[in-house]
């Protein structure tokens, strides 16, 4: 087709009508027009020239100019997009480096195939600006609920119909027992928007956390306002949950405004959640009282807390063990979940039995260095000594407090614990050296004998083997399979090796070797101070 006054205002009428069908705007559907034009008049003039199409947005009227750049003599390539200094001077009064001359050319009769690739310019291009539409309209809805209407299922994934496109509800992301039909309403949670090549990628879930969370802030007028927040939700999808909410208004009582007026707006959540069970928990910074209230229905008799460890011990009475675990573990692992501690139950029988082998296992680590009675190993047991490092390197004054000890037989003592440990150091670095443990391990600070044993049965021979290391290896941690938490051992987890000391390590070795550079660790610490100094 020839661009021509009759078909002129015909352009922005279709560019008018393709925007409005695709909800995009109109200015983006004229310059794939342009583009396409281009493309069409290079193919008729020669691909190697600048052809460039303008049309006016008010009548239409398309401009089609040929445009040369004023190179330098010595960078000409292309004879029809450029020319020289010396060339330019017979269309331009003084022309310079880098300038350009537009001249018109006359419009171009469109053939079919010209036609047809045009087509294909205008509908990429269309494609493209709908899917950015599309995703700048999701990107901002990420973590809130929508409704949608089920469109097919594929292979077990839902395709969910947003209005503005198709989203996926994959088949791990679904309740246990739900089954849809095309044209079923459904209620889904926006878990992650993502650009891809094929266009904005919407994944939605059911079972994610957010989404019992988002529910009850629609359900619980004081969660939307702020007066009660919700602090942590921890699910089994489809059979359990446990959601724990702090009020901030002393008026209110945070579980009563979640449950409702008999049960009514807990109970429109559990109906979307297809019968979920859900336990509303009192949030308490009192890390001990959180976890009590967490297992409830159970009765907790006692709590210890290790927080440098991350792991806490609950004893129940016996009749109360069953119902503090839970069926397959369920309550105590959604608690667990919930507080972020590792949590191990126990009753009064087993707790008293475990503290009286402790004893006995202590008291017996006593008699057998120190050469000492059972009586008198009892009594270091019961002063709270539990192994010869603090027997040998503890002030005087705290074994002159046990009943019959005199400095004279707390030197004595001392002398020979750490006669003892030397003993131990000795033995544990002649197997260290014996497995293969170089020098450069052995001496590096932080690490004691008995580690540097350890790590050589790890294979771990050298300051280098060591650097390569992880901190997960070294102090242990914990990884998650098909939803079940898994414990990974680390070679110096049993002495007490926390993941900060185990990176500060790690990282203090490959500084050592010239790994790292020393002033870029500082300023990565002084970012990661302003950080903490900002959220505070």
């Amino acid at each position: 087709m020839a661009i021509t006054s009759a078909n002129q205002l015909e352009l922005l009428q279709t560019a008018e009508a393709v925007a409005r069908e695709k909800m995009i705007d109109p200015a983006l559907v004229i310059e794939a027009m342009e583009e396409s034009l281009a493309r069409a008049a290079k193919s008729r003039y020669g691909a190697e020239m600048d052809i460039r199409v303008s049309i006016d947005r008010k009548t239409g009227r398309a401009t089609f100019t040929r445009v040369r750049t004023v190179v330098a003599e010595e960078e000409l390539e292309n004879y029809q997009a450029e020319f020289t200094v010396e060339q330019a001077k017979q269309y331009m009064a003084d022309p310079e480096v880098g300038q350009t001359f537009v001249e018109e050319v006359p419009p171009v009769e469109m053939g079919r195939i010209a036609a047809q690739s045009a087509k294909q310019v205008i509908l990429q291009k269309v494609r493209e600006a709908e899917r950015d539409r599309q995703f700048e309209e999701f990107k901002d809805r990420a973590g809130t609920i929508i409704n949608g209407l089920v469109k097919r299922e594929e292979y077990g994934n839902v395709i969910v119909d947003v209005g503005a496109g198709e989203a996926i509800l994959r088949r791990n992301e679904k309740i246990g027992r739900e089954s849809y039909r095309p044209n079923d309403r459904i209620r889904v949670y926006i878990k992650d928007v993502r650009r891809e090549q094929r266009g904005p990628q919407i994944f939605l879930s059911r079972t994610a956390p957010e989404f019992m969370a988002e529910l009850f802030k629609m359900e619980v007028p004081e969660i939307y306002d702020g007066i009660i927040e919700i602090k942590a939700v921890a699910r089994d999808p489809g059979s359990r949950a446990k959601i724990a909410v702090i009020s901030y208004d002393n008026s209110i009582d945070p579980v009563g405004a979640c449950v409702g007026m008999r049960g009514s707006r807990v109970q429109a959540v559990v109906n979307e959640l297809q019968g979920e069970k859900i336990d509303i928990i009192p949030w308490n910074e009192d890390t001990p009282t959180f976890l009590v209230n967490a297992l409830q229905p159970a009765e907790v008799s006692k709590v210890v807390l290790d927080e440098e460890a991350g792991k806490i011990e609950v004893v129940v009475p016996e009749e109360q063990l069953s119902l503090a675990i839970g069926r397959r573990g369920q309550n105590v692992r959604l608690a667990s979940q919930l507080t972020a501690l590792d949590i191990d139950i126990m009753t009064e029988e087993q707790e008293s039995e475990r503290r009286q082998a402790e004893f006995e296992l202590r008291t017996k680590l006593f008699m057998d260095n120190l050469d000492l009675d059972e009586f008198f190993a009892q009594l270091l047991v019961a002063e709270g000594f539990t192994n010869l490092e603090e027997v040998a390197y503890v002030e005087v004054d705290e074994l002159l407090v046990i009943d019959g000890v005199d400095e004279a037989t707390a030197g004595e003592l001392q002398a020979r614990a750490r006669d003892v440990l030397e003993a131990q150091n000795k033995a544990a670095l002649d197997a260290a050296r014996a497995l293969g443990a170089e020098d450069s391990l052995i001496e590096f600070d932080g690490l004691t004998p008995q580690m540097i044993e350890a790590l050589a049965k790890d294979d771990v021979k050298t300051l280098e083997d060591f650097a390569t290391c992880a901190d997960w290896e070294l102090a242990g941690g914990w990884t998650t399979e098909n939803g079940e938490r898994i414990k990974d051992d680390g070679t110096l987890e049993p002495f007490d090796m926390t993941l900060e000391d185990a990176q500060s390590m790690i990282m203090t070795a490959r500084v050592l070797l010239g790994w790292v550079d020393p002033a870029e660790l500082d300023a990565g610490a002084d970012e990661d101070d302003v950080e903490e100094e900002a959220e505070a």
